[in-house]
């Protein structure tokens, strides 16, 4: 029986940054791989497969609505079953140049396949084989969740798994869940040409994002053709023939809607059944989710856990990615590092984007009970102007005493871009002022941060470009 310093129990984002770090740090490592090939969701069934997708439809709509009165562009031809053949050979080729060749490379590090399961806090078992360590990271990740819906077992319906990889392109879809993987699947199938419908349980669209601007991306996607239902009850989903029905009361009052397909994007469970965590005292909350503290311990002071797995405020790769570095440093070194969630940003990869990182206007008015805020429209950006794409806007958060930005949230062309240079702001505390006497490039759509930045103090319709 092979004792390691370290066993990391997953092979996705959180758990390759893990291994990189203990290598880094020549520590005897064993990853414990099941499920999705090596790399995780991000990589094959998650950012890469799906983006790869949305750039296809966004060129697509872009052919036939550039703006331009001058320029018309024919689609000569749109092969769906193609252009998710071309996604799966770069999923392909990423895994195996991004987590493949990276792991072959790391000289401390082994991987074998399997379930583990504790059958101590210092072993698993893998196949019927005890193994050994010091220190063990939790990083299985998370899976779809499948609501408790009369008929829906029994009718079928797709996961962004599933959708990712379909043979043939359905003519009509219905989305239940409005977060950003629905949005982003809703308004890629919609732009192949699918008829899409979404479901969403709450009152609006992408309930944690800034109110403000969810209900403009509201208003793009309907003038796309996507309905959205909001304050949606599902009873029920059968069939006839080729069409899946379900059952639904919207506001109370009783509908049916049909479609070839459905898709779940109703939110993910945390992969902790079956790994014996109960035997150990790793403590999960109500959504299974394994509780840890802010250095990303659990009850059982020697097992860690990061990424979708844990109760954390945001599930990103990237969150994902960093705690798998510090939790490795903690249980290694000693160290007691943790994560500012406050400051990393997010982003919905709808066209335009959605963007948002520090506190949103409900949040400023729960914490100091005002919003100190401004809101600009992207047809005060020149660069937007020049571009013809000024349906967004960009919203800034201050404290009201400091001038200290708080949150900015924009919707609008390259907003995942232009959020990376707000997470900096927030992350400096950096004020309006210093923001103000910023030089960005004209014309520039960074400019946007600066033009909100103004919009405190003057009147940005009476100023010139070069202010």
């Amino acid at each position: 029986m092979k004792k390691f310093d370290l066993i990391i129990i997953g092979g996705g984002a959180g758990a390759f940054a893990a291994a990189v770090r203990a290598n880094e740090l020549k520590k005897q490592t064993l990853i414990i791989n099941t499920g999705l090939p090596l790399g995780g969701t991000c990589v094959n069934v998650g950012c890469v497969p799906s983006k790869r997708l949305l750039w296809a439809s966004e060129l697509l709509h872009q052919t036939q609505h550039h703006g331009f009165s001058g320029i018309e562009l024919a689609i000569k031809k749109f092969d769906f079953s193609k252009v998710i053949q071309e996604e799966l050979a770069l999923v392909s080729q990423m895994r195996q140049e991004k987590y493949v060749q990276v792991l072959s490379n790391l000289e401390y590090v082994q991987a074998i396949s399997g379930r583990a399961k504790f059958i101590s806090p210092v072993a698993v078992e893998v196949d019927g084989k005890k193994i050994m360590a010091k220190k063990i990271i939790i990083a299985v990740g998370s899976t779809a969740r499948v609501p408790e819906i009369l008929g829906l077992q029994k009718v079928g319906f797709l996961t962004h798994i599933e959708a990712l990889k379909l043979k043939k392109q359905p003519r009509s879809l219905i989305i239940i869940g409005a977060g950003p993987l629905g949005l982003e699947f809703a308004q890629m199938y919609a732009r192949f040409g699918t008829t899409v419908t979404i479901l969403q349980r709450s009152s609006r669209i992408l309930p944690r994002a800034e109110k403000e601007l969810t209900k403009r991306l509201t208003e793009i996607l309907i003038a796309e053709k996507i309905t959205i239902k909001t304050r949606v009850e599902i009873k029920s989903v059968s069939q006839r023939g080729a069409q899946k029905i379900i059952s639904l009361k919207v506001n109370g009052r009783a509908e049916k809607i049909q479609a070839e397909e459905i898709l779940l994007a109703s939110g993910k469970i945390p992969n902790t059944t079956n790994l014996g965590l109960e035997k150990i005292g790793v403590q999960i909350d109500q959504r299974q989710a394994v509780i840890v503290n802010k250095n990303f311990q659990t009850a059982t002071k020697n097992i860690f856990a990061v990424g979708d797995v844990i109760s954390a405020p945001l599930r990103l790769e990237t969150t994902a990615g960093r705690e798998g570095t510090l939790a490795t440093d903690n249980a290694l070194t000693g160290s007691s590092l943790s994560l500012d969630y406050q400051t990393v940003p997010y982003t919905v990869f709808t066209d335009p984007q959605l963007a948002g990182v520090g506190l949103t206007e409900e949040e400023q008015i729960k914490e100091l009970g005002l919003c100190a805020c401004r809101t600009v429209q992207f047809t005060s950006v020149p660069k937007a102007i020049i571009m013809g794409q000024t349906t967004g806007l960009i919203k800034m958060l201050i404290h009201p005493e400091t001038q200290q930005i708080m949150g900015v949230h924009i919707l609008g062309p390259q907003a995942g871009e232009l959020i990376a240079q707000a997470m900096i702001l927030i992350k400096n505390k950096n004020t309006i002022e210093e923001v103000v006497n910023s030089l960005p490039m004209f014309p520039t759509l960074a400019e946007a941060l600066k033009i909100v930045a103004l919009s405190f103090t003057k009147d940005i319709s009476k100023l010139s470009c070069c202010i």
